[in-house]
Protein backbone atom coordinates (compact mmCIF):
# COMPACT_ATOMS: atom_id res chain seq x y z
CA UNK A 1 0.00 0.00 0.00
CA UNK A 2 2.16 3.31 -0.85
CA UNK A 3 1.23 6.11 1.63
CA UNK A 4 2.01 9.59 2.22
CA UNK A 5 2.11 12.27 5.12
CA UNK A 6 2.23 15.77 4.68
CA UNK A 7 4.07 18.14 7.13
CA UNK A 8 4.67 21.88 7.16
CA UNK A 9 3.54 21.56 3.54
CA UNK A 10 6.08 18.86 2.08
CA UNK A 11 4.67 15.00 1.61
CA UNK A 12 6.80 12.31 2.44
CA UNK A 13 6.26 8.92 1.71
CA UNK A 14 5.60 6.26 3.75
CA UNK A 15 6.70 3.01 3.80
CA UNK A 16 5.81 -0.41 5.03
CA UNK A 17 8.71 -1.07 6.81
CA UNK A 18 12.00 0.45 7.98
CA UNK A 19 15.16 -1.89 7.90
CA UNK A 20 18.47 -1.01 9.95
CA UNK A 21 21.65 -3.05 9.16
CA UNK A 22 22.71 -5.49 6.83
CA UNK A 23 24.49 -8.22 9.27
CA UNK A 24 22.77 -11.80 8.35
CA UNK A 25 19.67 -10.70 10.29
CA UNK A 26 18.80 -7.43 8.28
CA UNK A 27 19.44 -9.32 5.01
CA UNK A 28 16.57 -12.13 6.12
CA UNK A 29 14.11 -9.32 7.00
CA UNK A 30 14.86 -7.82 3.61
CA UNK A 31 14.86 -11.18 1.39
CA UNK A 32 11.35 -12.04 3.54
CA UNK A 33 10.06 -8.46 2.49
CA UNK A 34 11.04 -8.48 -0.45
CA UNK A 35 9.15 -12.25 -1.08
CA UNK A 36 6.22 -10.51 0.83
CA UNK A 37 6.25 -7.77 -2.21
CA UNK A 38 6.51 -5.22 1.28
CA UNK A 39 7.59 -1.48 0.47
CA UNK A 40 10.18 -1.56 2.46
CA UNK A 41 13.96 0.15 2.31
CA UNK A 42 16.75 -1.33 3.68
CA UNK A 43 19.52 0.83 5.24
CA UNK A 44 23.06 -1.13 5.95
CA UNK A 45 26.62 -1.06 3.64
CA UNK A 46 27.78 -3.67 0.89
CA UNK A 47 30.66 -5.03 2.65
CA UNK A 48 27.01 -6.48 4.53
CA UNK A 49 29.03 -7.09 8.33
CA UNK A 50 32.68 -6.44 9.28
CA UNK A 51 31.79 -9.50 11.53
CA UNK A 52 31.33 -12.15 8.10
CA UNK A 53 34.34 -10.37 6.25
CA UNK A 54 36.62 -11.01 9.04
CA UNK A 55 35.85 -14.75 9.54
CA UNK A 56 38.14 -16.98 8.49
CA UNK A 57 36.06 -20.05 8.50
CA UNK A 58 32.18 -20.75 9.23
CA UNK A 59 31.83 -24.06 10.37
CA UNK A 60 28.22 -24.45 11.44
CA UNK A 61 26.08 -22.64 8.93
CA UNK A 62 23.48 -24.77 6.94
CA UNK A 63 24.19 -25.49 3.27
CA UNK A 64 27.25 -23.39 3.12
CA UNK A 65 29.98 -25.72 5.25
CA UNK A 66 33.04 -24.68 6.10
CA UNK A 67 32.70 -21.61 4.14
CA UNK A 68 35.06 -18.59 4.65
CA UNK A 69 33.82 -15.15 5.62
CA UNK A 70 34.50 -13.61 2.41
CA UNK A 71 32.70 -16.53 0.19
CA UNK A 72 29.54 -16.37 2.68
CA UNK A 73 29.25 -12.55 2.00
CA UNK A 74 29.65 -12.95 -1.83
CA UNK A 75 26.78 -15.50 -1.47
CA UNK A 76 24.72 -12.99 0.13
CA UNK A 77 25.37 -10.47 -2.28
CA UNK A 78 24.75 -12.39 -5.20
CA UNK A 79 21.48 -13.38 -4.01
CA UNK A 80 20.50 -9.78 -2.88
CA UNK A 81 21.31 -8.58 -6.22
CA UNK A 82 20.11 -11.13 -7.99
CA UNK A 83 16.15 -10.12 -6.64
CA UNK A 84 17.12 -6.64 -7.16
CA UNK A 85 16.96 -5.58 -3.67
CA UNK A 86 18.70 -2.41 -2.62
CA UNK A 87 21.23 -1.52 -0.11
CA UNK A 88 21.20 2.11 1.25
CA UNK A 89 24.47 3.01 2.04
CA UNK A 90 23.51 5.46 4.71
CA UNK A 91 23.86 5.47 8.51
CA UNK A 92 20.92 6.10 10.58
CA UNK A 93 21.67 8.54 13.62
CA UNK A 94 18.02 7.97 15.37
CA UNK A 95 14.63 6.96 14.87
CA UNK A 96 11.91 8.38 16.57
CA UNK A 97 8.15 7.05 17.76
CA UNK A 98 5.93 9.16 16.11
CA UNK A 99 2.99 6.84 17.67
CA UNK A 100 1.81 5.80 14.69
CA UNK A 101 4.73 5.48 12.09
CA UNK A 102 8.46 5.40 12.71
CA UNK A 103 10.74 8.31 11.43
CA UNK A 104 14.45 7.31 10.37
CA UNK A 105 16.94 10.54 10.95
CA UNK A 106 19.52 9.70 8.10
CA UNK A 107 22.10 12.86 7.73
CA UNK A 108 19.79 15.63 6.76
CA UNK A 109 16.94 13.58 5.52
CA UNK A 110 14.38 11.63 7.00
CA UNK A 111 12.18 7.94 6.20
CA UNK A 112 9.15 7.31 7.90
CA UNK A 113 7.98 3.80 8.11
CA UNK A 114 4.66 1.88 9.59
CA UNK A 115 7.29 -0.53 11.29
CA UNK A 116 10.58 -1.09 12.06
CA UNK A 117 13.39 -3.79 12.06
CA UNK A 118 16.45 -2.98 13.71
CA UNK A 119 19.21 -5.18 12.88
CA UNK A 120 22.49 -3.31 13.86
CA UNK A 121 24.20 -5.58 15.94
CA UNK A 122 25.87 -4.60 19.17
CA UNK A 123 27.91 -1.43 19.72
CA UNK A 124 31.96 -2.65 20.53
CA UNK A 125 31.71 1.15 22.41
CA UNK A 126 29.77 1.32 25.84
CA UNK A 127 27.35 4.50 26.57
CA UNK A 128 28.92 7.17 27.91
CA UNK A 129 27.70 7.88 31.63
CA UNK A 130 25.31 10.79 30.84
CA UNK A 131 24.90 10.29 27.33
CA UNK A 132 21.08 8.96 26.95
CA UNK A 133 20.22 11.51 29.84
CA UNK A 134 21.52 14.74 27.58
CA UNK A 135 20.62 13.06 23.98
CA UNK A 136 19.08 16.23 22.65
CA UNK A 137 20.14 18.73 24.92
CA UNK A 138 23.75 19.12 23.60
CA UNK A 139 24.47 15.55 22.29
CA UNK A 140 24.01 14.52 18.81
CA UNK A 141 25.06 11.21 16.93
CA UNK A 142 24.75 13.72 13.43
CA UNK A 143 27.23 16.17 12.46
CA UNK A 144 25.49 17.19 9.13
CA UNK A 145 22.23 17.55 10.87
CA UNK A 146 23.51 19.40 14.12
CA UNK A 147 26.42 21.19 13.51
CA UNK A 148 25.50 24.45 12.36
CA UNK A 149 23.95 25.04 15.64
CA UNK A 150 27.37 24.86 16.79
CA UNK A 151 29.42 27.88 14.55
CA UNK A 152 31.83 29.39 16.33
CA UNK A 153 31.35 27.51 19.42
CA UNK A 154 32.88 25.08 21.42
CA UNK A 155 32.24 21.20 21.08
CA UNK A 156 33.44 18.17 21.78
CA UNK A 157 33.83 15.01 19.45
CA UNK A 158 34.42 11.70 20.90
CA UNK A 159 34.84 9.48 17.19
CA UNK A 160 35.41 5.46 17.79
CA UNK A 161 35.73 5.02 13.66
CA UNK A 162 39.02 6.20 11.31
CA UNK A 163 36.26 6.15 8.65
CA UNK A 164 34.13 8.86 10.10
CA UNK A 165 36.84 11.61 10.29
CA UNK A 166 35.66 13.23 7.32
CA UNK A 167 32.71 14.16 9.90
CA UNK A 168 35.25 16.20 12.35
CA UNK A 169 36.55 17.76 9.46
CA UNK A 170 32.94 19.25 8.59
CA UNK A 171 32.70 19.83 12.20
CA UNK A 172 35.81 21.51 12.47
CA UNK A 173 34.89 23.74 9.54
CA UNK A 174 31.77 24.92 11.61
CA UNK A 175 33.09 25.39 15.07
CA UNK A 176 36.07 27.80 16.93
CA UNK A 177 37.49 24.95 19.39
CA UNK A 178 37.11 21.57 19.02
CA UNK A 179 38.03 18.98 21.65
CA UNK A 180 38.49 15.81 19.82
CA UNK A 181 38.71 12.30 21.53
CA UNK A 182 39.53 8.97 19.58
CA UNK A 183 39.70 5.64 21.04
CA UNK A 184 42.07 5.04 18.34
CA UNK A 185 45.73 6.36 17.74
CA UNK A 186 46.64 7.18 14.58
CA UNK A 187 44.51 10.14 13.90
CA UNK A 188 44.20 11.68 10.14
CA UNK A 189 42.89 15.04 11.67
CA UNK A 190 45.44 17.89 11.98
CA UNK A 191 43.60 21.30 12.15
CA UNK A 192 44.88 24.15 14.42
CA UNK A 193 41.60 24.21 16.13
CA UNK A 194 41.47 20.56 17.09
CA UNK A 195 42.84 19.31 20.07
CA UNK A 196 43.41 15.82 20.15
CA UNK A 197 43.96 13.10 23.09
CA UNK A 198 43.56 9.59 22.90
CA UNK A 199 40.95 7.95 24.91
CA UNK A 200 37.42 7.44 25.65
CA UNK A 201 35.49 9.76 28.01
CA UNK A 202 34.63 9.22 31.76
CA UNK A 203 31.53 11.05 31.78
CA UNK A 204 29.15 13.81 29.91
CA UNK A 205 28.93 16.76 32.04
CA UNK A 206 25.76 19.20 32.73
CA UNK A 207 22.74 19.46 34.32
CA UNK A 208 19.83 20.27 32.02
CA UNK A 209 22.14 20.92 28.86
CA UNK A 210 26.12 19.96 27.94
CA UNK A 211 28.53 21.55 29.52
CA UNK A 212 31.34 19.77 28.87
CA UNK A 213 32.99 15.99 29.61
CA UNK A 214 35.76 14.42 31.21
CA UNK A 215 38.44 12.16 28.97
CA UNK A 216 41.70 11.44 29.17
CA UNK A 217 42.12 12.67 32.77
CA UNK A 218 40.83 16.27 31.22
CA UNK A 219 37.77 18.05 31.72
CA UNK A 220 36.84 20.16 29.23
CA UNK A 221 33.79 22.97 29.00
CA UNK A 222 32.11 22.11 25.72
CA UNK A 223 28.53 23.59 24.04
CA UNK A 224 28.10 20.36 22.56
CA UNK A 225 29.04 16.60 22.37
CA UNK A 226 29.14 14.59 19.34
CA UNK A 227 29.43 10.88 19.47
CA UNK A 228 30.39 9.40 16.28
CA UNK A 229 30.19 5.67 16.34
CA UNK A 230 29.99 2.69 13.25
CA UNK A 231 27.35 1.49 15.42
CA UNK A 232 24.64 3.62 18.05
CA UNK A 233 23.71 1.77 21.14
CA UNK A 234 20.15 0.81 20.74
CA UNK A 235 18.98 2.45 23.48
CA UNK A 236 20.07 5.74 22.53
CA UNK A 237 19.48 5.42 18.60
CA UNK A 238 15.48 4.72 19.81
CA UNK A 239 14.48 6.62 22.62
CA UNK A 240 11.75 4.75 24.94
CA UNK A 241 13.68 1.26 23.67
CA UNK A 242 13.97 -1.16 26.76
CA UNK A 243 17.48 -2.80 26.64
CA UNK A 244 19.42 -4.66 29.22
CA UNK A 245 23.07 -5.09 29.51
CA UNK A 246 23.44 -3.42 26.10
CA UNK A 247 20.73 -5.45 24.16
CA UNK A 248 17.49 -5.31 23.10
CA UNK A 249 14.52 -6.84 25.03
CA UNK A 250 11.91 -8.88 22.80
CA UNK A 251 9.95 -11.80 22.99
CA UNK A 252 9.93 -14.68 20.79
CA UNK A 253 8.08 -12.88 18.01
CA UNK A 254 10.82 -10.60 18.47
CA UNK A 255 8.73 -7.27 19.47
CA UNK A 256 10.19 -5.03 21.83
CA UNK A 257 8.30 -2.69 24.08
CA UNK A 258 7.57 -0.47 21.30
CA UNK A 259 4.47 -0.93 18.99
CA UNK A 260 5.36 -1.78 15.46
CA UNK A 261 9.05 -1.94 16.61
CA UNK A 262 11.19 -5.17 15.89
CA UNK A 263 14.50 -6.42 16.89
CA UNK A 264 16.88 -9.51 15.53
CA UNK A 265 20.31 -10.62 15.72
CA UNK A 266 23.28 -9.77 17.58
CA UNK A 267 21.13 -6.64 19.16
CA UNK A 268 18.93 -8.93 20.96
CA UNK A 269 21.71 -10.74 22.80
CA UNK A 270 23.76 -14.28 22.94
CA UNK A 271 24.46 -16.27 21.20
CA UNK A 272 26.15 -13.80 18.91
CA UNK A 273 26.12 -16.79 15.76
CA UNK A 274 24.44 -16.16 11.93
CA UNK A 275 22.25 -19.11 12.00
CA UNK A 276 20.33 -17.59 14.93
CA UNK A 277 20.57 -14.05 13.55
CA UNK A 278 18.85 -15.39 10.52
CA UNK A 279 16.48 -16.82 12.23
CA UNK A 280 15.64 -14.10 14.20
CA UNK A 281 15.30 -11.97 10.84
CA UNK A 282 13.05 -14.08 9.46
CA UNK A 283 10.94 -14.07 12.84
CA UNK A 284 10.45 -9.98 12.79
CA UNK A 285 9.35 -10.14 8.97
CA UNK A 286 6.79 -11.85 10.26
CA UNK A 287 5.48 -10.13 13.16
CA UNK A 288 6.14 -7.37 10.49
CA UNK A 289 3.63 -8.55 8.32
CA UNK A 290 1.13 -9.46 11.41
CA UNK A 291 1.08 -6.02 12.76
CA UNK A 292 0.57 -4.24 9.38
CA UNK A 293 -2.30 -5.94 8.82
CA UNK A 294 -3.81 -5.68 12.06
CA UNK A 295 -3.32 -1.79 11.03
CA UNK A 296 -5.22 -2.50 7.41
CA UNK A 297 -8.08 -3.68 9.28
CA UNK A 298 -8.35 -0.89 12.19
CA UNK A 299 -8.40 1.71 9.30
Amino acid sequence: MVAFRKILGEVHHMYDLLIIGSGPAGISAALSAKARDLDFLWFGSRVLSPKITKAERVMNYPGLPAVTGPEMRDVFLRQIDGLGIEIREERVNSIYDMSGYYTAVVNDKMYDGRTVILAAGVSNSREIPGESRLLGKGVSYCATCDGELYRGKRIAVVCTDPSLEEEIEFLADLAAEVFLCTSYKDCGIHRDNVLHVVGYPAEILGEDRVSGLICGGETVAADGIFCLRSCVAPAALLPGLKAENGHIQVDRQQRTNLPGCFAAGDCTGRPYQYAKAVGEGNAALHSAVEYLKKLEVQQ
